[in-house]
């Protein structure tokens, strides 16, 4: 792992667990049933927590973070030309979360467009440019990147012509991804040595920053009232992606619900935090469940982050 699990990490982490499995379990979280991961940074590198933290999970949107760090480095290397559009997209797959804002920015990516059926050479050549996604990560050599694909566009149900047919007849090659993969790409952008330049990590952290403040910050596209940063003290600073799916029409990517997110505050240490949940009921029928486990979280760290 890219972070050193400590004697005092490993306690703590093991007291949070149990805890969010006692505390949950009448919303049908249990020990085996979500992900956790916890980082802070520090001079001898960073240090945390993880719980099933290599097990891949469908990842929902938590991709789009991917996506635009991505589509940031193939504007610094002039492989794509900056314009309105690919500014608005970036924006608003992560803002929003639009899964239309996500896709443009994929085609624009991988030089490919979706939909309707191909075959033989034309699908292969199709599938290559596609793979770009992957191989982009794949040679990062992160560890933590091992059994995950983020190659699918994302979708609001089910996929046809050669979406389907890349996705596979049994669903085995939709999205994967670790919460280890997730709390890696944010620590590598603020700490790390992600290959971008400082003013478009700038940009990335930018984008990703949840404003508490502003008027959209109680509407649940947000993606903060209803995520775990929703209940966080005054003057905590947040950057977040969230992944949320509902019914899809496919039982493999339905009833999901995950955040990756970095909070800050005076006096304490920089936390990651990744929460990757499936079940209906964490995904629809309590949505309070995540501020509060956000907010218990936060308290439970307060001690190993204090600076």
């Amino acid at each position: 792992m890219f972070f050193t699990e400590t004697p005092e990490w490993a306690a703590l982490g093991s007291s949070l667990t149990a805890a969010l499995a006692e505390l949950y379990a009448g919303q049908g979280l249990s020990a085996d049933s979500f992900g956790l991961v916890l980082i802070t940074p520090g001079a001898g590198g960073p240090t945390g927590f993880a719980h099933r933290g290599d097990i891949p999970i469908y990842p929902c949107s938590l991709v789009k973070s991917f996506h635009l760090v991505h589509a940031l480095a193939l504007l610094e290397d002039a492989r794509i030309a900056p314009h309105g559009e690919m500014d608005r997209a970036l924006r608003d797959m992560i803002r929003w979360s639009s899964n239309n804002a996500t896709n443009y920015a994929i085609d624009l990516i991988t030089g490919t467009t979706g939909d309707t059926l191909l075959h033989g050479a034309e699908y292969l050549d199709w599938v290559n440019k596609r793979e770009r996604l992957n191989r982009f990560f794949w040679a990062l050599g992160w560890d933590e990147w091992q059994g995950c694909t983020i190659a699918q566009k994302l979708m609001d149900d089910t996929r046809y012509g050669r979406e389907a047919q890349f996705a596979g007849a049994d669903g085995a090659y939709l999205n994967r991804l670790t919460p280890l993969a997730a709390a890696r790409l944010l620590c590598e952008l603020f700490e790390g040595d992600l290959p971008l330049s400082q003013p478009s990590k700038a940009r990335a952290q930018a984008i990703l920053r949840r404003d508490r403040t502003c008027e959209d910050a109680a509407n649940p596209n947000y993606q903060l009232s209803e995520f775990l940063g929703g209940k966080l003290p005054d003057g905590v600073e947040i950057w977040s992606k969230a992944g949320h799916n509902l019914w899809t029409g496919d039982a493999r990517s339905s009833w999901f619900k995950h955040d990756m997110a970095r909070l800050a505050a005076p006096g304490r240490k920089p936390l990651t935090l990744v929460l990757t949940t499936q079940g209906r009921d964490m995904a629809q029928t309590y949505p309070s469940a995540f501020p509060e486990i956000g907010r218990l979280i936060w308290e439970m760290t307060e001690d190993i982050t204090r600076l």
